[in-house]
C-alpha cells in the first residue's frame, strides 16, 4: 500500500513547518502548558495521546478505583512507555453521575489524570454532555432549539449554569500533591460543523454556537480555572471557510484541532481488499494534509497551536497504519499533539491503539521510535 499512496502523494511537496507565534505569558498553569506544547511543535515533535489509556484497555479495566496502582496501559505493553498525553471524557459529570458515559468512575478519572501529570504527562478532556432540553444523550439531535434553550435568556439557562458548575467543580478538584491545579486541555463542543451532536451545524446558528463556547470559557475563567488550555476542534471533511465559520475568537481559543478518522468504503467498489485499504489511506492522508495546511497558516498569523484532536482507524486493519498512513498524513505540519481514540474493554473490535499481540504492534514500535513522537518516557 505504501507504493500506491506514495505514487499519488509524492507529486505534492510536503508541508513546511509553519511555526506559530507562541504563547508569551507563562505565569499560569495554562500558560506553562502552552509553552511546553509550543516548544515541542517548534522542534517538529508532537505528543502522542490515547483516550482513556490509563483506566482500561482492549481486554481489561481498572476495577479497584481507590487502590489500583494505575500502571497498566495497552500502549506501554507494546512499546514500553505510556502515551505522553491521555484523554478523558466528562460526559455525565453535568448530571452528577458517579461515572461517565463510558462507565469510567469520576474518582478514578481524577486519580488517573493527576497521576499522569505527576509522571510528566499531559491530560486533555472532552465533554459529551447530555441534551439539556430533551434529556437524551449528546447524539440526540431531535431538536434544533437546544443551544438557544441554554443561552442567556433561554428557559434552560439556569439549569445549564448548574451543569457548568458541576463540571467546574470536577476540574477544580484536579490538584497535585501540593494542592495546585494541574494544567489541562479542555475541548468542549467538538465536531461542531457536523450535525451529529445537539450543538452541531444544523442544530444552531454560528452566533449561537459561538455564544455557547464563550459562555463556557467565561464561566470557567470566573471560577478561577487558570489551568485550562482551550481547544476548538471541528470535524474534518469541511472547507476552511466552514472550519472558521464558528470560531469563537482568538481570545477564547488556544489550540486549533481537527477530528478526522479513517473509514473504509463499500467493498463492492473495489477489486480487492488491498485496493480498498489503499483508497481509504490515500484519502485520509490527502485530507489530513489539506486540513493541517490551512490550520497552520491561520495559527501562524494568530499565535495559536494546532493539533489532531481525534483520529484513528477502528480495528486498525492495515498493520503499518502508524508509520505509512498517520505519519504521512501529519507530514511536517507543526501539530503539538495527536490523539487516537479508545480501546474499549467490552467491544473487541472497537480499538484505535495497539495492544499486546495486535497486528500493528511492530509498526507502532517504529512510530514510538520516530524522532517526532513524544511519549511519557
Amino acid at each position: 500500500m505504501k507504493t500506491i499512496t506514495n505514487t499519488i502523494l509524492t507529486a505534492g511537496a510536503a508541508l513546511a513547518i509553519i511555526g506559530c507565534c507562541g504563547p508569551k505569558e507563562t505565569g499560569t498553569p495554562a500558560g506553562e502548558l502552552l509553552a511546553r506544547l509550543d516548544a515541542a511543535a517548534a522542534e517538529g515533535k508532537f505528543y502522542y495521546a490515547h483516550q482513556d489509556d490509563a483506566v482500561y484497555g482492549h481486554s481489561w479495566r481498572v476495577e479497584d478505583v481507590e487502590n489500583d496502582p494505575l500502571e497498566r496501559s495497552d500502549v506501554a505493553a507494546v512499546c514500553g512507555s505510556a502515551p505522553g498525553m491521555v484523554g478523558f471524557d466528562l460526559g455525565g459529570i453535568e448530571m452528577g453521575d458517579a461515572a461517565n458515559l463510558d462507565s469510567v468512575d469520576f474518582a478514578l478519572m481524577r486519580r488517573a489524570a493527576v497521576s499522569h501529570v505527576a509522571k510528566g504527562g499531559i491530560v486533555t478532556f472532552s465533554w459529551h454532555s447530555r441534551n439539556p432540553l430533551t434529556g437524551g444523550d449528546a447524539w440526540d439531535i431531535s431538536s434544533a432549539e437546544v443551544v438557544e434553550y441554554v443561552l442567556d435568556g433561554g428557559a434552560g439557562h439556569g439549569m445549564f449554569m448548574e451543569w457548568l458548575g458541576r463540571t467546574a467543580d470536577f476540574l477544580l478538584s484536579l490538584r497535585d500533591a501540593d494542592g495546585k491545579l494541574i494544567p489541562l486541555i479542555f475541548r468542549p463542543w467538538h465536531e461542531n460543523i457536523g450535525s451529529w451532536f445537539w450543538w452541531g451545524g444544523k442544530l444552531c446558528t454560528p452566533e449561537q454556537y459561538i455564544a455557547l463556547y464563550r459562555l463556557t470559557r467565561d464561566y470557567m475563567s470566573g471560577r478561577g480555572l487558570d489551568n485550562i488550555v482551550w481547544a476548538y476542534s471541528p470535524n474534518s471533511d469541511i472547507s476552511a471557510e466552514e472550519y472558521f465559520s464558528r470560531y469563537p475568537g482568538d481570545e477564547y481559543v488556544d489550540i486549533l484541532g481537527v477530528d478526522q478518522y479513517q473509514f473504509l468504503e463499500d467493498p463492492a467498489k473495489f477489486a480487492s481488499e488491498q485496493e480498498r485499504l489503499a483508497a481509504a489511506s490515500i484519502y485520509f492522508i490527502e485530507r489530513m494534509r489539506f486540513d493541517l495546511k490551512y490550520m497552520a497558516e491561520f495559527a501562524a498569523e494568530h499565535g495559536k497551536l494546532i493539533a489532531v484532536s481525534e483520529t484513528g482507524f477502528e480495528g486498525i486493519p492495515y498493520p503499518k497504519w502508524w508509520t505509512e498512513v498517520l505519519l504521512d498524513g501529519v507530514a511536517d505540519a507543526p501539530v503539538c499533539y495527536v490523539l487516537t481514540w479508545r480501546n474499549a474493554w467490552d467491544k473487541p473490535g472497537h480499538f484505535y491503539a495497539p495492544f499486546e499481540g495486535s497486528a500493528d504492534a511492530e509498526d507502532f514500535i517504529e512510530f514510538y521510535r520516530n524522532e517526532r513522537t513524544i511519549f511519557l518516557k
